[in-house]
């Protein structure tokens, strides 16, 4: 009789955990930071802003935040491989290649109009990149941010080809939202002990000679720690 009790425990647990949404990695009822479109006038929802940019300047910001955020979460995400967030920013660079180049050269366009010359507004692209990326960093709120990217990832991957905008609009203030520090929702009324994974050192954001077009450059600054 024993036997047969801790056989079907076995088995309620095993359903228990196949059963299980993936936001359990973390909590087991994580906070709702879902939210409106967003246009990319929002107070830091492109990082530093656009003056005088167009709708579409707008949307190619949105979606080079997208890339940049994602590309954040493949470096510090890794911690827990089942959020696939290397995966899903590798097939986002194949799956979305010309729309990435379109928005990065539409960004390109903005800047030089702005900065009136090629020279200029290529520098002040790559401090756009730069200051981006360092919008994504985040130590409290990693977790939250690292489950936020996952499933973003996820919908960029299965979105059509041409798509990746929309994605970007209707979920970039979830993924801005999700940097803050975020805990169970489930327990909030009972004190539960967690142990936070170990935190690996985040990439050098503020040094501009570390990043080339958006991309970290290991041959100037080293390899990062996965």
């Amino acid at each position: 009789m024993l036997a047969r009790r801790i056989t079907l425990g076995m088995v309620a647990l095993a359903a228990l955990c196949v059963s299980a949404p993936a936001s359990a990695q973390f909590f087991f009822k994580p906070v709702d930071l879902s939210g409106p479109p967003v246009t990319g006038t929002e107070p830091g929802m492109i990082g530093p802003g656009l003056p005088g940019a167009s709708p579409a300047e707008l949307r190619a910001a949105l979606v080079w935040n997208l890339r940049a955020a994602l590309n954040v979460a493949a470096l510090q995400c890794q911690f827990e491989p089942t959020l696939l967030t290397l995966d899903h920013y590798n097939a986002l660079l194949e799956d979305h290649e010309v729309e990435l180049k379109n928005s990065y050269d539409t960004l390109e366009k903005y800047f030089t109009r702005t900065a009136k010359t090629k020279k200029a507004g290529q520098i002040e692209l790559d401090r756009f990149g730069t200051r981006v990326y360092s919008s994504f960093s985040t130590v409290s709120g990693q977790l939250s941010f690292c489950q936020t990217s996952a499933s973003i990832g996820q919908d960029a991957v299965f979105a059509p080809r041409g798509k990746l905008g929309d994605v970007a609009i209707a979920r970039m203030g979830e993924l801005r939202a999700s940097l803050k520090a975020w805990g169970e929702q489930y327990f909030r009324t009972r004190r539960v002990n967690f142990v936070w994974p170990v935190l690996r050192p985040l990439p050098p954001f503020g040094n501009e000679k570390c990043w080339r077009k958006g991309e970290y450059d290991a041959r100037k600054c080293g390899a990062l720690s996965l």
